[in-house]
This record gives C-alpha cells, sequence and structure tokens, in this order.
C-alpha cells in the first residue's frame, strides 16, 4: 500500500489533502501541533470512509520530534512513497513590529520544519529511487506580501527548497514540486474582517476564494501524474498574479 504522510492535518489544506489520499488508496500518516482533538476528528472521518491513517501530534519545529516520527514510519511500514509539506503559520503586521521571537517562530514551522522532514524522507526515497515531494506554498513567496513580510520570506525559501532539491533528487527518480496558493478559504484568513474579505475577492479575476478540496485535487493529480515533471512552482490562485 502507497504511504504518504501529510503535515498540519488537522484542518484545512492538510486535512482536504489528508482524506483526499486516504480515498485513493493511501495509508495517511496524520501531523498536526496544535488542536489534537482536530487531528483526531480528521483521522476519524478517514477511518469512517474505509480508510488507513496513523496521528502523530507533535511540533515539526522540533527536531527531535521529527527524527522519531520518521523513525516509527521506517519501523511499522519500511517506505514513504509521498511526503506533504503542509504545515504553516502566518502572521499579520507591521515589519518593524515584529520579534526575534515571531521570526524563530514561523521559520521553525514554514521553512525548518519542511527541511527537517524532507531530509528524512529523502534518506528513506533515495534507497528505492521513488518517491514523491509536495510543498504547499504560496503565491506571496513569489511576489511577496505587505504586512505578511516574515511569512513571505518562509515561502519564498520554500520554493526555493523545491527548485533545489529537485535538481538534487531527480538522479533518484524522486519528485519534487510545490503548489503555490493564491487566497484558499480556511481558518488562516480569518483574521480578515469581513469588508478585507471582500476587497481580497474584487482582486482575484476569478471573484472568488480557492477551496481547500481545489488544492487537494491538484495535489492528486500532480503525484499521480506525469514523473517527468519536477522542481515546478504551479499556481493556484485564481489568475491573482
Amino acid at each position: 500500500m502507497k504511504t504518504a504522510l501529510v503535515t498540519g492535518a488537522s484542518r484545512g489544506i492538510g486535512k482536504a489533502i489528508a482524506v483526499k489520499l486516504a480515498r485513493n488508496g493511501y495509508t495517511v500518516f496524520l501531523n498536526s501541533a496544535n488542536r489534537q482533538d482536530k487531528l483526531r476528528e480528521t483521522a476519524s472521518e478517514i477511518k469512517a470512509d474505509g480508510g488507513v491513517c496513523e496521528e502523530f501530534f507533535g511540533d515539526i519545529s522540533d527536531p527531535l520530534f521529527v527524527n522519531k516520527m520518521f523513525e516509527e514510519i521506517r519501523q511499522k511500514y519500511g517506505h514513504l512513497d509521498l511526503l506533504v509539506n503542509n504545515a504553516g503559520i502566518s502572521m499579520v503586521g507591521l515589519f518593524t513590529d515584529t520579534t526575534e521571537e515571531d521570526w524563530k517562530k514561523i521559520c521553525g514551522v514554514n521553512l525548518d520544519g519542511a527541511i527537517r522532514c524532507s531530509r528524512e524522507a529523502a534518506k528513506m526515497m533515495v534507497p528505492v529511487h521513488s518517491g514523491k515531494i509536495v510543498n504547499i506554498s504560496s503565491m506571496w513567496g513569489q511576489v511577496g506580501a505587505s504586512c505578511e513580510v516574515l511569512y513571505s520570506v518562509t515561502k519564498g525559501g520554500l520554493d526555493a527548497l523545491t527548485k533545489a532539491l529537485a535538481k538534487e533528487l531527480a538522479p533518484s527518480g524522486i519528485c519534487v514540486n510545490a503548489i503555490s496558493c493564491g487566497v484558499i478559504d480556511t481558518d488562516m484568513n480569518k483574521c480578515f474582517s469581513e469588508e478585507e474579505r471582500e476587497g481580497l475577492k474584487d482582486e482575484i479575476p476569478a471573484g472568488r476564494f480557492g477551496e481547500a478540496a481545489e488544492v487537494a485535487e491538484l495535489l492528486l493529480n500532480l503525484v499521480n501524474g506525469n514523473d517527468y515533471l519536477t522542481g515546478q512552482i504551479i499556481r493556484l490562485d485564481g489568475g491573482m498574479i
């Protein structure tokens, strides 16, 4: 059976991806650092649908947790076919108001965590010359967002990781790509007022926010698609940029 690890799987995009993969035959390893009750809800939904999953509750910014999680996957299943680096946090506010602690926190999850998980996944994939890594990025990593500077920097780093790692792992038959999301209707965007949300919609040529299910559908198409496609940053933004 194919196996997949999805970080940030308790809600939003991560949950949609995990459920989609389980419905398509993957044994899914669910990770989240917050809201263990929500992570269990994701697991319950998958199991009720006849799928197979395991929960790994912990923070991927902690290298000890990441090592432990991958060791357990390695011992129990022996292989990992797909890694989805989805876990991420955002911070909205003036750059001059941010602190060293803010940078440490957002970089620890959005970038350091993805690097750690990718490194451990590659160790499992390279010997068998098979596997795929998909990073869930943001359009702001490509064009930058005012008042989301730290977030934009981490997503830009994630895009760079995608392109560089794809070149390194291609000779081992491993594809690395990223989905660069526009404004997706998830809890992350609930910090905006209704007026701000309407203003955002007006900036999107498609006239609406994206749905988490649409990200999941694109990801499934990506991992089931052409194995020659690697190192790409694929935008899903309704034409916004």
